[in-house]
């Protein structure tokens, strides 16, 4: 688990980088970057941008909102396996883009790591009771206790785009139940005839 930790703790540490890299190239380009890749509600022709979206912000204070929560939720689900970690998260992406894409107004433009957090944050609070790990249920109840306020962000409200926060939230949860741990039954022990037990229990006792 230690060394998994590590590989998340820097994968996480890596994807803050790009983001924040990709932020300043958007900045000097006037936030050009959302409006040519960011997720055009209802065009067809936009829904490769579902995977650039999540790269994408419109502001400083955009970024910065989602970057500590971000790393946060982002470490906690990764921290018990990367690669499966990077399976959730294709599935929290896809989940929020195709939703957002299909429930926001026609031909606005949604950017920004949020779908991605909010997922991280549902699959945090659910994967403790599907894997049946205590130290997971407790890390899942205290992160819904301490960021509380986030449930407001998946509401309606005006400005944010708040269908990708509920289809990533859904996906995160979702997530949580398609990639659990599943215990394999061990193989019942073959049946032994009387006469075969009752050899083995004579060499058990050296006759």
């Amino acid at each position: 688990m230690i060394a998994e930790a590590r590989k998340a703790f820097w994968v996480m540490v890596g994807f803050l980088a790009l983001i924040w890299s990709v932020q300043v190239v958007n900045w000097a380009l006037g936030y050009g970057l959302s409006r040519e890749f960011g997720l055009e509600a209802w065009n067809p022709a936009s829904l490769p941008d579902i995977l650039s979206s999540p790269f994408l912000h419109w502001s400083w204070d955009h970024i910065e909102a989602n970057s500590g929560p971000l790393f946060i939720f982002g470490f906690l689900s990764a921290y018990r396996g990367v690669a499966r970690f990077l399976s959730v998260t294709g599935l929290i992406i896809v989940v929020s883009g195709v939703g957002a894409w299909l429930t926001s107004q026609p031909g606005s433009v949604g950017a920004g790591a949020s779908g991605v957090l909010f997922g991280y944050f549902g699959y945090v609070l659910v994967r403790g009771a599907f894997d049946r790990h205590l130290i997971d249920i407790v890390v899942g109840v205290v992160m819904g206790l301490c960021f509380a306020y986030q449930f407001a962000g998946l509401l309606p409200q005006e400005g944010i785009g708040w269908q990708a926060h509920l289809f990533g939230f859904a996906a995160g949860v979702l997530g949580g139940w398609v990639f659990r741990d599943r215990v394999r039954p061990k193989p019942a022990a073959p049946a032994q005839s009387p006469r075969s037990a009752l050899l083995k229990e004579l060499d058990d006792l050296g006759l």
